[in-house]
Parts: C-alpha cells; structure tokens; sequence
C-alpha cells in the first residue's frame, strides 16, 4: 500500500469541501512518513501475499479515496461490487492489510506529534512544557516559589490504571509497534550515513514483515495476572524514570532564580492500579490473585532498583584518598559485605554493595522474584524508610564533599524513585459491587443473630446496627460456622488486604472502593467487613480509605446528601479524622452516560461536585474527587487538561485521582517523551484548577438553570430511545458486533453483570465500543440535536444567541461540545445505515433508524450553530485532518465487516468468516483510536 495523495473528506452533512489547508512543515513530513511505512507495507503485501492481492488492495484503497475526495457516487457503487465480489479468504486478507495501514499511520502520527511537542518546548527559552507555563502563570499572580513548594505537599496527582478491555492490540504486535516508532524516531534525530540509512529501512522492512506474520489477535483468553504483566510493561516504559525525573524537574524549576528549598519537593505524583483489585463484576480477582498482583508489582519495582544499584555501584568509583566522604558514609561502607580487594579504597561502592545486599534480602523476604544476586549477605530493610535512609547517607555525603553534580545523577532519581514507589510500585485499590457486601453482611449478621433477617431491615435500622457492630470489640465472623463461597471469598480478599499492609506497608492498598453505592448503609457495610481483618479498630482508626461510586444519574443527584449524613454520623466521622479528615468520592462517567445520555451525564457529575463541595466546606472535610472517566466521549473521555480545568471552582483543591483504560494507556505512556508529556499535562491543570482559579466565579444562574432545561430535555430524549422503544434491544444486538466482541480475548471480565440481553446490565465498555464500531457512536451524543431545538423553541426570547453565549463563557459548556464536536466528526450515517440493514424486521429497523438519523443531523447542526463552525472540528485542524484521512481507510473495513456478519448470523460454518470480524474490530479500533 502506498499514499501517493492526501485526500480529504466531504462530510456528509455538509458536501461543501472544507478550503485546502496549507500543507505545513510538520505536515509534509507526517506525510512522508505515512508513504514510507505505506510502501513498505504495500511491499510486503506484494512479497508475502502475491501481486492479485496488492493490487486488489490498491484498487480498493484508491476508489475509496477517490469517493471520499470528489464524492465520486460511481465510485462509491463501484467500491461496494469489489468488496462483495471478494471471496472469505481474499476478504482476510484485504482486511489485515487496511488493519495494519491504520496501525501504521497512528505510529506517523505519533511520531508527528512527538515533532511538535519537541518544537514547541524548543522555542521557548530551552525546553519548557505546559507545566513550566502554568509555573510562569502562578508566578504572575504573585505566588512564590515557597508557596508553591507548600501547595504540592499536600498535592495528590494520581493516575490509576485500569485493566478495562478496550485495547485490542496484543503485547506482541504492540512491541513491535513500538520498535517501528523508535526506528522513525532515530531517523528524525539522527544525521544517518548512507549505509546507516540503508540499514534502517531494511530493519523497518524487517519489522512491518514480523507484523504482518504476527497472529493480530488473541488465541486464548487473559487472565488477570496476564492483564496485570501487561500493565506493568508501562512501568518499564515510563513511569519508573519519568515520573521520579518530572518532580526533580519541577524541583529544579522551584529553585532558579536564587530561591534554594529549604526541603526536597513532596513526591506528589503516584501510580495508582484497579489491576489484578478490581472484583466488580469479575470472579477471576481472587485473594490470591491479588496476592500475585502485588508480588508482580513488588519484583518489578525491586528488580529496577537493583539495576539502578548496580550501575550506581559502577558509576561511584570515587577514592578515599581523592575525595573526603562523611563518618556516615564511611560507617555505611564499613558494614557492608563486599570484601573484594578491588573496592577496599572506594567506600560509594562499598556502601552500594551493602545496600544492595540488603534490598535483595528485603526482597526475599517479600517473597518476589529477583534476577540478580548480591556479592555477600544483608538483613531485609524493615521497611522503604530504612532503604531511604541509607541512600541518603550517600546523598549527604556527596553533598557535603562538593560533589553536588554527581549527586544529582543516578543518585537523585533512585531516591525520588523509592520515595515515589516504595516497596509496592502502584498503590491497588480494591473494588466490589455494593450488592455483593450487602450479601456478605447479610449473612454475616443472620449467622451471628438467629432469627434475623437483615435483607429485611429499612436502612435506618441497617444504620443503627452497623454502627453498633463498628464500636464493638468482639469479631462478627465465626470458626463455627460454614458461610457460603461467595463471603469467604470476599473475607479471603479482606485477609488478603490487611496481609499486603503488614507486608508491603499500607500504601499498597490504601483505597477499598464500592461500586454502585446507592446508601450510607453500603459504606458502613465495607467498614465492618474491614474491622474483622484489622484494618478498622473499634476505636476509630482506619488504615485504609473507604470509598463511595457514585455511577447512575440518580446516585449522582443523591451522592451529597449521603455524604452529608455520612460525615455527620459520629462513628464514621471517627475514621475520617483518622484518615487525616480526608474523604475520596469516586464519580463513575461511564455508567451515568450509559443511564442518562451524554449531555445529562455530564451535567450532573458537575452538579454532583458542585453540591459535594458546598457539603464537605461545611464538615470541613477535604474532598478528594476520583474521576473514573473511560477513553471515549461516550464513557466520560476527552483531553485531560480541558476536563480538569472545567471543573466547578473547589473540587480539584489540589488532589485528583483519575482513571487511565485500555487503549488511552498505551496511547499515552508507551512512549516516554509522550508519556511525560502527559503526566505533566495532569500535574499542570491540577495546579492551575487548584491555585490559579480555585474559586472561579459561579456561573450565572440563568446559566445553571438553562443547562438543567437542556440536560432534563436531552435525559427524556436518550430515555425515551434506549429504555422506552420498545424493540430498541433487538435493535442494538442486531445492528452491532456487541456478540461478537465478546469472542476477542481483550480482557478477564465478562461483558454483562448478569447473563440477560438487558441494556441496564449490560457493561458500559461493551456497549460505547459496539457503537464506534458501527460509526454511530450514539452514547457521546444522542439527544443533544432534539433538546436544542425544544429548548430554543420554549425561549423565542434568548434562543440561539443565548447558548452561543453559554458556550464562548463558561468552560464547562465549551468543553461538552468540544467533546460532542470530535465523536461527531469520527461518525457516519452512511456507513451506520449498513449496520442497521442486519436488523431482520424492517418495519423495527425503519421506526428506530429513522429516530436516529434525524436525531444525528439535528445534533449536528445544533452543534455547528452553537460553536459557530461551517464544518465538524473546524476549530481543530490538526484533528480534522486526521479523522479525514482515515476516513477511506477504515470505510472498506466497515462494509466487510457488515457483510461478515450476515454470513456469519445465517451459521456460516467457515472458521475465516468469524475471524474476519474479529480482524475488521481490531481494524476499526485502531482507525477510531479511542473506541470504548
């Protein structure tokens, strides 16, 4: 395959084509690295495949973008006879060949982002990224760097990765993905030789030939161990050296200028993972599987810090007769075990070497796998403290001795490490579903009290005992009796959680989080079952955090007022105050989108913080808000940095945790240059929300009010669709690949919570990525279109002009048709028409499609009006263009996959047509790139 034009795309609303763009610098190049990878893809077709295939390829590449460049209607019939004339063997084969196109344009396109990113940090004054800006910002309004340093100790940034299915890439092809990265980026950085160039495209060659002899898809299912090994592969690619050198960097920037600290800067950024701890739903998490999470995270983290050590012992060969050292360091030298006459005069190394012998010994003790083995014997470090302190005599010492420089190397970035991961690496929360606690307390309670039946009580009288059984000193669980599976199970994860504390310290586990919280009765719940294992003392004291997720729309509207009541109840008070009067919420985006649509989604997660604030000010409480946002628009996605700033005034307050999943993750931190990049994005808008306008004026009532009208007009308009058409679930099975997906292996966790066909129980992943598939994409927008035009019909008065205004001042607005503004664009009608074909029964097929083109335009134009736009993504060029371009490359995947469904529902018995479904998911995510 080769891209000899860049070809644009006429938008099916508007056939007006957007004017050309002058093609820039960055642009050219980006081009050029298409037709690069192209080529040698094409090339590979051709050798492996045969010329009938390239050039059947080449036909079907080329008529689509002559239709989606001239809308060519004869092209477009013309496309459709190549693709069904095609026979199943010949269909894989196209389909693998248009998969691995989109791969390799996103790798160019990362790669070109990568460009800009270094273009920009280039032009402004040496390197400085959007962090240095909002630094340069708060200096401007005044704030020192004193008050700065104060700010982040008691900053929280934490991202939390999430093993949700929607990467559908396997490791292997990820990995190699990755090389081909690095190889354009050697070209880009490095003035190569002629024999050097030949050299990289013949390993290029090498690398796209692996690809495409590598299977695209999972044989087997993941288990959650293998979902936790894949997640810690971004450790190795990111986040054990970028996050130590971001906060050193920051550090450094708080000290120019003469200002020197008069402490180190708090290691406010910290990992966080639902990986291998996250039982909602998923009857693989076991106690020991969580046990082998957290040795899997430990080994990682101590094997680095081994490695580190190593080439620290390698790098001090400092002599004592050449340099002074301190009495601490030389008693630290004196104690180690290394005897060999080579190191008898270099004490750094010494040192090293007992450090080293006692981490490796430490990690025996932890009972995790270590390659490497020490030149003599240690005792295990008691705790992180311990390790700490040695590296810090060496720091002290260097310090001290005029060897700031050497100080601030290798050294610098072990410490910031250790004080960043510890012993654990990633901080796990543990989640369970509040219906399975209840069942848990149920039986618990009935066992302990005969005749009870606690199911049966109201939640007043739930409360009261509760509270009763949180003050008392006996246990709840007897030796005595035989409780079902399902609580020992839950009493073995709990067990297994007061284990990692006394083990790997308390932040190995510092969060236990209830999905679907509906009551204060849920929360207290989890604080009995935690008090049977020793985590919460009948005195008050807890060891780890309790957790409320609000998720549905009417949980959202609720979420105050429980924490309300929970933080004016005594005994819970208690264990806040423990916590350091800290209190996290959890906002579920995800199922709150799949409740109540879009639009009333988001309106009342802002509600719901704004309310949450007003209530924790008054118990002065701090409020910690967890973002548990999906990748896509349709489960609460977007650019990080708008959504942080968006937020209403007080609910950032210097802490966030937000959710990182499937495909985002690899998006964004399997590159390290761009996966610092977007830490620090993180860090950056937090301390922006926090101190820059942490009290940003209110908007204005008629603002508020307007946004109710619209939201409950949108809520009835998704409502009346989704969970009031009668037919619209056979609807949804028949016209997407919801069956299908389940047969991918992309992750542990089943699609439903329970074994129906009902939308309600249906996980929110599956339901937004089945959706994209299809190119409808209907949960990041549906009911926008026909709440805009009610609501300016109900107001003649304010009208268009009005929400125009709502969008140019208040962020929140802008940022939800920004959003809205992207999923449209990755949209189409035309290609959703194809899927709604597969619905047998026409008239059912005609009654909701109908409903749903009509509803697509409306939002559309609406949206245009509103953001003053002739065309989608108007406003994001850089965007547009993309979508664009991908658009005649991932249509051909559409139409196949539309017919591979009917052959493979009219019982097909050929293996190769379930293959290609599964072939043509794997395309289309990867030209959508977030899809669920």
């Amino acid at each position: 395959m080769s891209l000899q034009t860049v070809p644009s795309e006429a938008t099916e609303h508007r056939p007006n084509r957007p004017e050309d763009v002058q093609v820039t610098e960055a642009e050219a190049r980006l081009r050029d690295d298409i037709r690069l990878l192209g080529r040698i893809l094409g090339d590979t077709v051709r050798d492996q495949e045969g010329a009938d295939v390239f050039e059947l390829v080449e036909r079907i590449r080329q008529t689509s973008i002559r239709f989606h460049r001239d809308e060519d209607r004869l092209a477009r019939r013309e496309l459709e006879q190549i693709l069904d004339s095609m026979s199943t063997s010949e269909t894989v084969r196209i389909v693998r060949a248009f998969s691995y196109f989109s791969h390799l344009a996103n790798i160019a396109e990362d790669q070109n982002n990568i460009r800009q990113m270094r273009a920009r940090s280039a032009g402004k004054n040496g390197g400085s990224g959007v962090l240095a800006e909002t630094l340069a910002h708060a200096k401007a309004a005044g704030i020192s760097a004193d008050g700065l340093r104060d700010f982040f100790k008691t900053a929280l940034v934490s991202p939390v990765l999430t093993a949700h299915p929607t990467e559908v890439r396997r490791k292997s092809t990820m990995d190699r993905e990755m090389e081909v990265a690095r190889l354009l980026d050697r070209r880009e950085r490095v003035a190569l030789t002629a024999e050097e160039a030949d050299a990289s495209d013949e390993q290029l060659r090498r690398e796209v030939l692996t690809l495409w002899q590598t299977n695209l898809l999972r044989r087997t299912k993941l288990t959650v161990l293998d979902e936790v090994a894949n997640g810690l592969s971004f450790y190795d690619y990111t986040f054990l050296r970028e996050v130590p050198r971001l906060i050193n960097a920051l550090e450094d920037r708080l000290e120019e200028g003469g200002e020197q600290a008069s402490a180190e800067l708090a290691s406010f950024l910290r990992m966080g993972s639902w990986i291998g701890g996250d039982r909602d739903g998923n009857p693989f998490v076991t106690a020991d599987v969580m046990r082998g999470t957290l040795r899997l995270q430990s080994s990682r983290v101590m094997q680095f810090y081994l490695e580190e050590l190593h080439v620290l012992g390698s790098e001090l060969s400092i002599a004592a007769h050449l340099a002074d050292v301190s009495e601490e360091l030389r008693n630290l030298a004196e104690r180690s075990p290394d005897t060999s006459p080579h190191r008898s005069g270099e004490p750094y190394r010494l040192a090293v070497s007992g450090i080293y012998a006692r981490l490796t010994a430490t990690a025996e003790k932890l009972e995790v796998e270590i390659t490497r083995r020490p030149v003599g014997k240690g005792a295990p470090y008691a705790s992180v403290k311990e390790l700490q302190a040695d590296l810090d005599v060496l720091h002290r010492s260097l310090i001290s001795n005029n060897a700031r420089v050497i100080a601030r190397g290798r050294l610098r970035l072990l410490r910031r490490a250790v004080d960043c991961f510890g012993f654990h690496l990633a901080r796990l929360d543990i989640r369970q579903n509040s219906a399975v606690h209840e069942r848990t307390i149920a039986e618990l309670m009935d066992a302990a009290n005969p005749g009870m039946s606690y199911l049966a009580l109201g939640e007043d009288a739930r409360i009261s005992l509760l509270t009763n059984e949180l003050r008392s000193t006996r246990a709840l669980v007897s030796p005595f009796v035989k409780y079902s599976d399902e609580t020992m199970g839950e009493l073995n994860v709990f067990h297994a959680a007061a284990e990692a504390h006394a083990k790997f310290g308390s932040d190995a586990i510092p969060q236990c989080i209830i999905s679907m919280c509906k009551g204060m009765s849920d929360m207290l719940e989890v604080a009995v079952l935690l008090k049977e294992v020793g985590l919460v003392h009948p005195s008050g004291r807890s060891a780890i955090n309790i957790v409320p997720l609000f998720e549905t729309i009417e949980d959202l509207q609720a979420s105050s007022g429980i924490m309300d009541r929970m933080l004016s109840l005594h005994d819970y008070r208690r264990l806040v105050d423990s916590r350091g009067s800290v209190q996290e919420v959890m906002l579920g985006y995800s199922d709150s989108n799949k409740d109540g649509g879009f639009v009333t989604s988001g309106w009342e997660l802002y509600k719901a913080e704004i309310n949450l604030v007003e209530v924790f000010e008054r118990h002065h409480v701090r409020l910690r808000l967890f973002h548990g946002r999906g990748g896509s628009v349709g489960r609460g996605g977007g650019p990080s940095y708008d959504a942080i700033i968006a937020q209403p005034g007080g609910a950032v307050n210097g802490q966030i945790r937000i959710t990182e999943q499937g495909e985002i993750i690899s998006s964004k931190y399997s590159n390290a240059e761009v996966g610092r990049n977007n830490l620090e994005i993180l860090a950056a808008a937090t301390l922006e929300a926090s101190l820059l306008h942490p009290r940003q004026s209110a908007p204005r009532r008629e603002y508020l009010t307007a946004m109710d009208e619209l939201s409950n007009l949108a809520f009835k308009a998704y409502r009346g669709l989704v969970y009031e058409t009668e037919g619209f679930v056979d609807y949804f099975w028949s016209s997407t690949v919801i069956n299908e997906i389940a047969t991918l292996n992309i992750g542990s966790r089943p699609a439903s919570r329970k074994k129906t066909r009902a939308i309600e129980d249906l996980r929110a992943i599956p339901w937004v990525f089945s959706w994209a598939q299809c190119r409808l994409m209907l949960p990041g927008w549906y009911g926008f279109g026909s709440a805009v035009e009610q609501w300016i019909a109900e107001h003649p008065d304010k009208g268009m002009p009005f929400l125009k205004e709502l969008y140019s001042e208040w962020p929140f607005f802008r940022m939800l048709l920004s959003n809205m503004d992207m999923v449209l664009a990755k949209s189409s009608i035309a290609i959703a028409s194809r899927y709604a074909e597969l619905v047998p029964d026409e008239a059912l097929r005609e009654k909701i499609f109908g409903r749903i083109r009509r509803e697509w335009h409306a939002s559309i134009e609406s949206l245009l009006d509103i953001m003053g736009q002739d065309r989608l993504l108007q406003g994001n060029p850089l965007l547009e263009r993309s979508v664009r371009h991908r658009f005649p490359y991932l249509d051909p995947l559409n139409h196949v996959q539309v017919e591979l469904l009917r052959e493979h529902r009219a019982q097909n018995p050929d293996e190769q047509v379930l293959r290609g479904i599964q072939l043509t998911i794997n395309g289309i995510s990867a030209g959508l790139r977030n899809t669920g």
